[in-house]
């Protein structure tokens, strides 16, 4: 070969190289994630996504590129950042922080694959055709967290037997929020149990609605399974606190925060399920295949010192049921 040609190829082979960098960087999977609340209060459970991803062979920043879009509890954004993530044209997107986030994606895309993690029964908000064959673009974890609020009343009743009136703290926000306060009030009315609903999603509302369960002169509290909710933890934990008030929430955060107790599946067992999941559908899996997953670890967690704070017997069988004492 001549000098001069040798030149030229080596010169359009130095030219293409650039572009050859370019493709292998587009040729990297994108993940769009698109979360309801700030990323600070979630973010164990986004680290819980990554570590799912992991094993299934997907290292965010090696061969897997993650978008994040975080609405900071401001839900009404949720739709413009599905839509960015779309326009962004990612090869999956996973929304954390409950029902409001799906739905915003898949109002989005039709085509996108979607994995979510939710509290309610995804087939009744109308996410998919069925748990076993979702069909369309979505599929993911479902936490089932309503169908444990008779559960939670049966284990704080254990408590507090004698409480005449019972609160119950719920989101009116929530899609579910007549199907958890109709499922409540049965439960409540088989065992015979006074209780009395309470609506509040934001700070200001559940502040005042502490003081109305207190003017009601409630003997015990229940909190009902809510992102908006989970995402005031340390403002419920405080608010009980100061009232001095009995109360069973569905996350074990809540307990180790100095909350009573809590009963409900393991937040950071089902995210991690949901970032496998993801990863699974990287690898080509259809979602509308991919039956809609259920937690398998559920926990009963008490805290005793706070038990003592609150001049509480617990009784035996708590002791030997729970999964987790905190002392």
């Amino acid at each position: 070969m001549q000098r001069r040609n040798f030149i030229t190829v080596l010169g359009g082979a130095a030219a293409a190289w650039p572009l050859a960098a370019g493709a292998q960087q587009r040729a990297m999977p994108v993940i769009g994630f698109l979360g309801a609340p700030s990323p600070g209060l979630y973010a164990q459970y986004a680290a819980a996504i990554r570590q799912g991803l992991r094993e299934t062979g997907f290292v965010e920043g090696q061969n897997v590129a993650i978008e994040y879009r975080w609405a900071e509890g401001q839900f009404d954004r949720l739709p413009a950042l599905a839509m960015d993530l779309v326009r962004q044209r990612v090869a999956a997107i996973v929304t954390i922080g409950g029902t409001p986030a799906v739905v915003a994606a898949k109002a989005a895309t039709s085509t996108i694959p979607i994995v979510f993690m939710v509290a309610s029964d995804p087939v009744q908000l109308g996410l998919v055709a069925s748990l076993n064959r979702p069909g369309g673009n979505v599929t993911g974890v479902a936490m089932m967290g309503v169908e444990l609020e008779a559960k939670r009343l049966e284990l704080l009743r254990e408590v507090v037997p004698k409480a005449a009136l019972i609160a119950m703290l719920v989101n009116p926000t929530n899609p579910q929020v007549e199907t958890q306060s109709r499922g409540m009030q049965e439960a409540a009315h088989t065992i015979g149990q006074q209780i009395v609903l309470l609506n509040a999603s934001t700070a200001s509302e559940i502040e005042a609605a502490f003081a109305r369960l207190v003017q009601r002169r409630a003997g015990a509290l229940l909190v009902g399974h809510d992102t908006s909710l989970f995402s005031q933890r340390e403002l419920l934990v405080a608010l009980m606190e100061r009232h001095r008030m009995p109360a069973i929430t569905p996350w074990r955060e809540c307990v180790a925060l100095g909350g009573l107790m809590s009963y409900g599946a393991d937040l950071k067992d089902s995210y991690h399920q949901t970032g496998v999941y993801v990863g699974h559908v990287l690898r080509g899996a259809k979602p509308a295949d991919l039956p809609v997953m259920q937690p398998t670890k559920f926990g009963f967690v008490l805290n005793l010192k706070t038990a003592k704070a609150l001049s509480l017997d617990i009784p035996l069988k708590l002791h030997a049921f729970a999964d987790e004492v905190i002392e």
